[in-house]
């Protein structure tokens, strides 16, 4: 499309919405081929589809979104309400392009009650209305298995998938199988229990289904009790085990008070493509349904537009009756016959925070398995999140940090660690010993160690980092500034990893004058900076041990040249000490060591004395 094509499309846009009228309603974007790549809803439809057209909008995927853009439509309705079930249902119906939309994961397990004559209960990832009822579906497999496992015991539902029809169990069609000998079927299929008692089971494994735990709990009270009145005492033992396991599995499974019937959760956790709905569904108290749906993001939305238009999605797709909806912040648009809440306490409360906890976990979940199948994916988005943290102009792939190393000043040395990537690059660290500082100076060394190492990498045109870590606050940071920025003329972004009281790595510092950059400490990236700091700090140590090392177990033999290693031990092997060798005539070392570098180390140290007296 040339320039003077584009600026046409754009008037003719602009004046279609200079006639938008000011009142609520859905519009919807089509590309050039008639297609509608946008559905949106808004309270003002004119303030709200004129904004995309405004010259200072900024976000990339909406100027992606308005260039595309030919032609655009809108419905005017009445509320609020009416515009978000119209947004949802065309969004249902179209699919647009840039909208976001409920992602199709795996099919999670629902229970099925089938509508045979002697229905059966069993898990299935089908879905076939005509078949049965479906309760779910269950994110949970351990959950739905445990359900499953107590309905079997309690009820005793016919496990076999054989038809079965009234008339062929009049006529003595079936035989008992396995199962009932062993008593996990009352064996219906021979007239062993009555088609109404069978029914009945299956009626009160529906309400377990539904949560209706407690009110069936309190009639199979009343019915043990009647039962015993009336002398059925065999029936009322049998009354009395179902009412137990009910109670017992009425207290395992109830989060909440039971007061808290038909109420729903959402909550939702987003990151930068994707974001993770958390749906419950209590009932007294129980908790029946969970599940987290993803959404792909397509535009810059908001987490209010995303949770608005999940709820619709997912109560939809569960055909939900709840009259309540517990939710973690004031949602703009009103869901019609509905209650929100927003708890700030309390059960509901309780409810809400485990919802978060479950949405939270899911997103954490579903990002370490992408990582794991894609480890760099893993380190982009930590080089991402420092880059966002520190406003730099670019992901930090190339991290440097320095750190020195000396006692009282004394074989002082300097380590310099690279990562790149957020993994340690070992073949690019560098080891330096200090050269022109006396003393303990850590300032002056790291200036030292700074200076030596970017001009050689200038000298070299080799890469220069995306950031400098220091080990060390304010002071450490500042110095060297001073040689990277006022001596060489370079532009690297340095950060500063400061310590508290009790020496532990409490601050990210950043800026000029540095100031605390806000990161919670038991992050993962947080984890990262620091484990570079430990990893410059051992880099450090271990060469300035290894030197110390080196000096302590110099010795006068040492400096003898032409003696080797190999003669070196021999000699100390039979005579034990240098004191020794100095003194031991040259028919001794000639024994040891041979006759010409018996005259070496005999020449060596009686020359010495020579010199000395």
């Amino acid at each position: 499309m040339t320039k003077e094509e584009n600026e046409q499309r754009l008037q003719r846009l602009k004046s279609i919405v200079s006639n938008i009228p000011e009142k609520p309603g859905s519009y919807q974007y089509y590309d050039e081929n008639g297609i509608i790549i946008y559905v949106g809803k808004a309270k003002n439809l004119k303030n709200r589809v004129s904004s995309y057209f405004h010259k200072e909008v900024d976000r990339y995927k909406t100027k992606i979104l308005v260039s595309k853009i030919h032609n655009i439509t809108y419905t005017v309705v009445n509320t609020e309400e009416d515009a978000l079930l119209l947004e949802n249902s065309l969004i249902k119906k179209y699919k647009p392009k840039y909208n976001i939309l409920l992602k199709d994961g795996k099919t999670y397990p629902s229970i099925c009650i089938t509508k045979e004559y002697l229905p059966r209960i069993f898990s299935t990832r089908i879905i076939n209305k005509k078949f049965g009822v479906y309760y779910g579906p269950y994110s949970h497999l351990g959950s739905m298995n445990s359900l499953l496992e107590f309905i079997k015991k309690t009820y005793r539902p016919r496990p076999c998938r054989t038809p079965m029809t009234k008339e062929g169990i009049e006529s003595g069609k079936y035989k008992p199988c396995l199962e009932y000998h062993i008593g996990n079927c009352a064996a219906p299929c021979i007239g062993k229990q009555s088609f109404d008692d069978y029914m009945e089971n299956i009626r009160e494994a529906q309400e377990i289904l539904k949560g209706k735990t407690r009110s069936l709990q309190k009639k199979t009270y009343e019915d043990m009790l009647k039962a015993a009145e009336e002398l059925r005492f065999e029936e009322a033992e049998i009354l009395k085990r179902r009412y137990q396991a009910l109670e017992t599995y009425a207290s395992k499974s109830e989060v909440v008070s039971h007061v808290i019937d038909n109420v729903e959760v959402f909550s939702i956790a987003d990151e930068e493509k994707m974001a993770f709905i958390n749906y419950m569904h209590v009932t007294n108290g129980t908790i029946d349904q969970a599940q987290t749906y993803e959404f792909k993001k397509k535009l810059e939305e908001t987490e209010e537009e995303i949770l608005s238009l999940g709820i619709m999605q997912i109560r939809e797709e569960r055909n939900s009756e709840s009259k309540e909806i517990i939710v973690p912040f004031e949602l703009e648009t009103p869901i019609k016959d509905v209650t929100l809440t927003v708890p700030q306490r309390g059960d509901k409360k309780k409810l809400l925070d485990l919802s978060i906890m479950n949405g939270k976990q899911y997103k954490f979940d579903r990002m370490k398995r992408v990582e794991k199948l894609n480890p760099e994916q893993k380190q982009t988005r930590l080089m991402k999140e420092l880059q966002n943290a520190l406003k730099l102009e670019k992901m930090p792939y190339q991290i440097e940090c320095f750190d020195n190393s000396n006692i009282s000043g004394t074989d002082a040395v300097a380590g310099c660690v690279v990562f790149k990537g957020m993994k340690p690059s070992k073949k690019d660290y560098r080891k330096y010993n200090i050269k022109t500082v006396v003393g303990p100076d850590d300032y002056a060394s790291m200036q030292e160690v700074v200076r030596r190492r970017y001009s050689r990498m200038m000298e070299e045109e080799a890469p220069l980092p995306d950031l400098i870590i220091t080990d060390g606050g304010r002071g450490q940071m500042e110095v060297v500034r001073e040689v990277v920025e006022d001596e060489l003329h370079l532009r690297i972004p340095i950060a500063g990893l400061a310590k508290d009281n009790r020496h532990r790595t409490n601050e990210l510092l950043f800026g000029f004058p540095p100031v605390v950059i806000g990161m919670k400490t038991d992050s993962e990236l947080f984890h990262i900076l620091t484990h570079i700091q430990d990893e410059v700090h051992r880099y450090a140590i271990t060469f300035h041990r290894d030197k110390r090392s080196k000096r302590a177990l110099h010795s006068e033999l040492d400096d003898i040249k032409g003696f080797g290693e190999k003669s070196k031990d021999l000699l100390l092997k039979k005579l034990k000490s240098v004191k020794k060798i100095k003194e031991a005539d040259i028919q001794t070392l000639t024994e040891i060591i041979g006759a010409r570098k018996a005259k070496i180390v005999y020449d060596y140290f009686h020359q010495e004395l020579g010199d000395s007296e």
